[in-house]
């Protein structure tokens, strides 16, 4: 009978013995959550929903002898001398527990320990038998080293902490080897019972048990007299953890990203952000913002990026984590909001891609448009006309008008189409629905894709999807080209150009860079968002401000707001690198051209030198002419309503006909109501206001044809 039960006792040990590790090293496990680091493994997330501490775990070399010794007393004494189980220890803990009837002493070895961290188990006597077997069995598969070093690093804590690296920072805020001897020793002596002994919940009881070991470890002698002392009359004051660097926002945001192919298996993403940078960034926005709040404008963010390397750099909401900061949720960085004027160098690549030049003459003069069945009056910032100019002067003092008729130039849907190209993909609705306005941004889109835009600039032509992690190759197929090497570098070289905008922004202004920089700001409509960005050699920038709720500045524009923060983080970025001026192609060539017309320069003109792509050098013309277009009516348009002023006499009022793309001194013959009303040898007819429903056509007589071209007729309403 013995026999028998002596044999279903070890079949039983054999069938509940689990198999030792392969190896002491918790690399390559499961991981239910990766932590996002910066660029130099500056962490930007702590996560311990992590079955084992993945990311903080150090070589048994890079923590302090003391502490691996203070643990040893503390824990298991004889951890280098017995064979797993610490059966002396054990006995005088069984005596202890029985003279005191109750469970007062545990005696656990540091091997056992770390077998109750691979398999789990019930607390019960079974389980602490099982557990003395497997312990005999780790210490001859593994040294004691590399034993003590998994202990050290996975010991679990409160508050689901794991090892001495990640104790320190949860109750200290510091490295290991940052600690005093009795913080060291706090984190010996909490092990014991992670509830029971806390720094922040029950001080005094843990300093009580850290005087206790304190004593014991005077005794063997790793502490001498002046520690001790120390130790017993220093005060032990803990400090939450805090993150280096607020970023959790771009976290938020490449959290969503499919992971690098190696993420899940080292557990972490290697992100390109530079956690310094962000927090410089984030330190001049927030003063900016805190500078610019009695304007009314609380919110703002900044996007920086090596276009270089296509990695961003920073990425920057202003009071990140802070309650006191209105939205300061919202990611700012991709919230869309409408552009203003940025959109305006793209809109002249893409002019320059169908046969603009900068001398190409484009008429800044007072516009009205058609918008459903009403007329939009056009005007620049300032309100000044200022006639005809070339396209250089047109963007560079980011004049409206011109805009409106660049626009019409290339097209609206043609337009459209370029910045999805370009990857701005929050413009979603037909051509239709934004019209003209689109050149003036009258769309919504976000501080990430404008920046991503304006890279393409920065690297000449070239589209290349920003990169969020190191170790991420864009696919061959995202890489594209949308302007030419000539007509990028055109715009960086009119945008970097400050005699080209003294007209708007005049000769002091914050623009002006002191390392060659192309720089292009935006206003919306009431001053809701103010915008600048820029590129130099290396780094494109983008900073907004605004409210996230939308409410108005108290006129707050892209000049005097977010400039100063560009300028700012572009000096910063300078600071510890060998600056360059922009790129120019090298097919690009110079020619000499008249100021005022933009014609090439015959010695009687005040001239100047201009940038031109080979085969677009100014001849004898360079008035922008659309010649080859259908003639139609520009206004009216069918079915628009026109309203009679009740403060203007009825026979003062009048109403401006205008023909779109009409050659010079054609004839024309207006007809109203399929009568004459005028003629005339240009675009436009004054025709004065009279009540009711209308209709208009236009009779064309081309030069030396002998027939004339008749437009279709358009209905309107004059009430």
């Amino acid at each position: 009978m013995a026999a028998m039960t002596a044999g279903a006792f070890l079949l039983k040990t054999h069938d509940d013995l689990l198999p030792l590790p392969v190896c002491l090293s918790p690399v390559g496990s499961q991981v239910r959550k990766v932590q996002v680091m910066d660029r130099n493994y500056v962490p930007l997330t702590v996560t311990y929903q992590n079955r084992w501490n993945i990311h903080n775990h150090i070589s048994l070399h890079e923590i302090p002898y003391f502490l691996q010794q203070a643990f040893v007393v503390s824990e298991d004494q004889r951890f280098y001398h017995h064979q797993g189980v610490d059966w002396l220890a054990r006995l005088h803990a069984i005596f202890q527990n029985l003279k005191a009837l109750d469970s007062i002493r545990g005696a656990s070895t540091i091997s056992e320990q770390v077998i109750r961290m691979w398999h789990p188990r019930p607390r019960t006597l079974w389980s602490r038998w099982l557990e003395g077997i497997e312990a005999g069995r780790l210490d001859k598969e593994f040294p004691n080293s590399e034993i003590l070093e998994f202990y050290l690093n996975q010991v679990p804590y409160a508050g689901r902490r794991r090892g001495v690296v990640q104790a320190a920072r949860e109750f200290f805020d510091r490295d290991l080897d940052t600690l005093s001897t009795k913080e060291m020793l706090t984190l010996v002596v909490m092990v014991r019972a992670p509830t029971r002994l806390d720094v922040r919940k029950s001080p005094q009881r843990l300093l009580r048990s850290i005087d206790r070991l304190a004593d014991r470890l005077l005794k063997y002698g790793i502490i001498d007299k002046g520690q001790y002392v120390s130790i017993r009359t220093t005060e032990l004051e803990s400090r939450e953890a805090v993150l280096a660097v607020r970023a959790e926002h771009f976290v938020q945001y490449v959290s969503k990203l499919p992971p690098p192919l190696d993420a899940r298996e080292k557990g972490r993403l290697h992100s390109t952000l530079d956690a310094g940078l962000q927090q410089i960034v984030q330190n001049l926005l927030d003063n900016r913002l805190k500078d610019l709040s009695i304007r009314g404008a609380k919110n703002g963010a900044v996007l920086v990026v090596d276009h270089q390397r296509n990695e961003a750099l920073a990425w920057v909401n202003s009071g990140a984590g802070l309650d006191d900061v209105p939205a300061s949720w919202i990611d700012a960085v991709i919230t869309p909001r409408q552009p203003g004027s940025t959109l305006k160098p793209l809109l002249y690549a893409l002019a320059f891609e169908k046969g603009w030049t900068a001398a190409t003459l484009v008429d800044d003069s007072p516009l009205s448009e058609s918008v459903g069945r009403g007329l939009h009056a056009y005007h620049n910032y300032s309100r000044i006309h200022y006639g005809p100019l070339r396209v250089r002067e047109a963007l560079g003092n980011s004049l409206n008008i011109p805009a409106v008729r660049a626009i019409q130039f290339v097209g609206v849907a043609e337009f459209l189409a370029c910045l999805h190209e370009l990857g701005i993909r929050s413009l979603q609705q037909h051509p239709d629905y934004y019209g003209d306005g689109l050149a003036l941004g009258n769309g919504e889109i976000t501080l990430l894709e404008l920046v991503q835009a304006y890279t393409v600039l920065a690297r000449q032509g070239t589209y290349r999807p920003l990169k969020f992690f190191l170790t991420e190759a864009p696919r061959r197929e995202e890489i594209r080209r949308i302007f030419s090497a000539e007509t990028a570098s055109l715009i960086g070289n009119i945008l970097s150009d400050p005699e080209a905008r003294r007209l708007e922004f005049g000769d002091g202004s914050l623009l002006r860079f002191p390392v060659q920089t192309a720089v292009k700001t935006g206003t919306s409509s009431d001053y809701r968002d103010a915008w600048a960005v820029g590129f130099n050699h290396g780094f494109t920038v983008g900073v907004w401000v605004g409210n996230l709720d939308h409410e108005a500045t108290d006129g707050v524009t892209g000049a005097n707001g977010p400039a100063l923060v560009l300028r700012s983080v572009l000096a910063e970025l300078n600071r510890h690198q060998e600056t360059r001026p922009l790129y120019l192609s090298p097919r690009l060539i110079q020619a000499e051209i008249c100021r005022d017309s933009g014609l090439k320069a015959d010695g009687h003109c005040n001239s100047l030198t201009e940038w031109f792509v080979p085969g677009n050098e100014p001849k004898t013309k360079t008035v922008a002419t659309q010649d080859a277009k259908p003639v139609y009516l520009r206004h009216p348009t069918q079915g628009m309503q026109l309203a009679m002023d009740p403060r203007i006499a009825d026979d003062r009022e009048a109403f401006v006909f205008r023909l779109a793309n009409l050659p010079q001194s054609t004839p024309v013959d207006w007809y109203v109501d399929d009568r004459l009303v005028g003629s005339t040898t240009i675009s436009e007819y004054l025709w004065p206001l009279q009540r009711g429903v209308h209709s208009v056509r236009a009779r064309m007589w081309p030069a030396n044809s002998g027939y004339f071209k008749e437009t279709p007729a358009v209905s309107f309403i004059v009430k």
